[in-house]
């Protein structure tokens, strides 16, 4: 059911951000708070039995229904963003993108070693982002508890590559 509404609801932008890409936008889900809503309630029920003590989101769409799922959990969020958007003292991982490269960054102070996190974000492609996120956090003495996407690329196989931190993988609408 909830893979039907979210797929309902996401919107196809070809070319986007570069030729061949066919963007998946989730803007639209934003416009129904009951979609909104009933996300959360799925990513929550999925989650149950799981430790988790801090989530991150990742820059910048995971920070739509990370904080929310938080919140609801009654845990910390954390952000994971783009290189030069913190103003502490930050730990950095530059990775690949489908189209580019980049750098993710987060407070040194964002959480306790042994924690467990859950890292957030809308959508697995190939998983360059996670990866780097899942790294920077694993440096940083964490351990990862699994992974909640929104939608997931499954024909890029980024679960493949992000299964050695966490068997932990909820996708909920896969194209």
């Amino acid at each position: 059911m909830i893979e039907q509404q979210v797929k309902d609801a996401i919107r196809d932008i070809p070319d986007f951000p570069k030729p061949g890409i066919v963007f998946k936008d989730i803007t639209p889900i934003l416009k129904d708070p009951a979609l909104c809503d009933n996300i959360v309630d799925a990513f929550i029920e999925k989650l149950k039995g799981i430790r988790i003590d801090v989530i991150a989101g990742v820059e910048s769409r995971g920070f739509l229904f990370g904080l929310t799922l938080a919140t609801r959990l009654g845990v910390p969020f954390i952000p994971a963003r783009k290189a030069g958007k913190l103003p502490y003292t930050i730990k950095q991982k530059a990775y690949k993108l489908e189209y580019g490269t980049a750098i993710i960054e987060m407070h040194v102070d964002a959480f306790e070693p042994g924690q467990h996190i859950l890292i957030h974000d809308d959508l697995l492609a190939t998983g360059g982002t996670v990866t780097a996120a899942s790294e920077l956090i694993t440096e940083m003495g964490g351990i990862i508890a699994g992974f909640a996407f929104v939608v997931g690329l499954g024909f890029l196989n980024g679960q493949e590559r992000i299964q050695k931190w966490s068997d932990n993988i909820i996708v909920l609408a896969d194209y």
